[in-house]
């Protein structure tokens, strides 16, 4: 059986990912956490093989967080599984070392087709619906640093510059800074409008 750990801020999400698949033959979803912290505890408490991570996850601070688990469970596989948008999030996400990104738009069939895959280390990253093919060159998201995809999400959730300094260690200033880089990469002239387009990219 693959061991699953579904990390998720959503009561609702982890009723339905666990009743899906309380049956499967392959799949057992051995723990549920809701906060960052608590992925550490049952790492350490249970053999877990895929950790399924909401990319909003409470606790959840930066990529930083992601190369940390890697880095200290190399035998753990990551499938990001998350509302948040694919074109801009997904590039920086899988270079860190994760093995796929999956939207939440997707079926709880690709869900579990994808988890097999991965713990099978039939890591293709290939491209089907739901899942994002890491590609080389033409993609908007390739032009934004681990820093600005970071600031990008904080920014598209509502925080004010000074909330995201404080989450991140850095001087607002620099937050500023980040977010004229992403009004110039983004081509728009203000915030309502670079959380729109950001919101809005599509896969092409």
């Amino acid at each position: 059986m693959i061991s699953v750990c579904l990390a998720d801020n959503l009561p609702v999400v982890h009723f339905g990912v666990k009743s899906y698949f309380r049956d499967h033959p392959e799949i057992n979803v051995v723990a549920n956490v809701a906060e960052f912290p608590l992925i550490l505890e049952a790492l350490k408490n249970k053999k877990i093989d895929v950790l399924i991570l909401d990319l909003e996850l409470k606790g959840l601070k930066n990529i930083f967080d992601l190369k940390f688990l890697l880095n200290n469970y190399p035998n753990l596989e990551i499938i990001i599984y998350t509302g948040l948008n694919e074109q801009v999030y997904a590039s920086n996400i899988l270079k860190a070392g994760t093995s796929f990104f999956l939207n939440k738009s997707c079926k709880l069939e690709t869900l579990g087709n994808t988890i097999v895959k991965v713990a099978n280390s039939m890591q293709t990253k290939s491209a089907s619906k739901g899942i994002i093919n890491y590609r080389e060159g033409k993609d908007l998201h390739r032009k934004l640093s681990n820093r600005e995809v970071e600031v990008l999400r904080f920014l598209s959730n509502g925080k004010k510059n000074s909330e995201i300094s404080k989450i991140l260690g850095l001087n607002e200033k620099t937050i500023s800074t980040y977010k004229l880089r992403l009004l110039k990469k983004l081509n728009v002239s203000n915030l309502v409008d670079l959380v729109n387009k950001a919101n809005n990219l599509v896969l092409v």
